[in-house]
């Protein structure tokens, strides 16, 4: 029996594309990297003044790319007003910075895969980084802007980038490990 197919592999993107996923892959390497053999109880401790814990700053890279992802796809009637936020949104929200109890890291970790392997399919296959929308409303965004599918991506990257920092500062202050250096 012949079990040999005709498909043809799958075309791996170039230039800009494969930029934006180099890049995206190595913050999100370096974000990851500073949970390593950590137990999920030392993924919710808080280290610093900050709030934030490793497990919550996955958690909310998580949310932030999955949320921007579908801000390409959709605009910006996937993300909320954040200019009528009630008080218990904003407490909702401020769940994605801190491991939940029943939360595991294993768990978080394995939800920011799933959400990074769809957007790195999405920088595939898009016909148009150029394509745009308007931002969401929001007090930290000026005016009335758009910003195309390139530009989310590089705020996707740079808000994981930032996050890795914090991250890193975390982690030193937990164990002494470090990421870099």
């Amino acid at each position: 029996m012949n079990t040999t197919t005709n498909t043809p592999a799958p075309t791996l993107p170039t230039g800009e594309r494969a930029d934006l996923l180099e890049t995206l892959a190595k913050q999100r390497h370096f974000l990851r990297f500073t949970t390593r053999d950590l137990t999920d109880e030392q993924a919710g401790q808080r280290t610093t003044a900050s709030e934030l814990c490793l497990g919550g700053l996955i958690k909310h890279v998580t949310s932030v790319e999955r949320n921007w992802a579908a801000f390409i796809v959709d605009g910006p009637s996937t993300m909320p007003d954040f200019t009528a936020m009630t008080e218990a949104d904003w407490a909702k929200r401020a769940d994605e910075f801190r491991m939940l109890p029943g939360e595991t890291l294993a768990g978080v970790l394995a939800e920011y895969v799933e959400v990074a392997d769809r957007t790195d399919e999405l920088v595939a296959t898009l016909p148009d980084l150029n394509a745009s929308h308007p931002l969401p409303k929001a007090p930290w965004f000026e005016g009335e802007a758009s910003w195309s599918a390139r530009r989310v991506l590089l705020h996707i990257a740079a808000e994981t980038a930032q996050h890795a920092g914090h991250a890193d500062i975390i982690r030193e202050s937990l164990d002494g490990a470090k990421s870099m250096g």
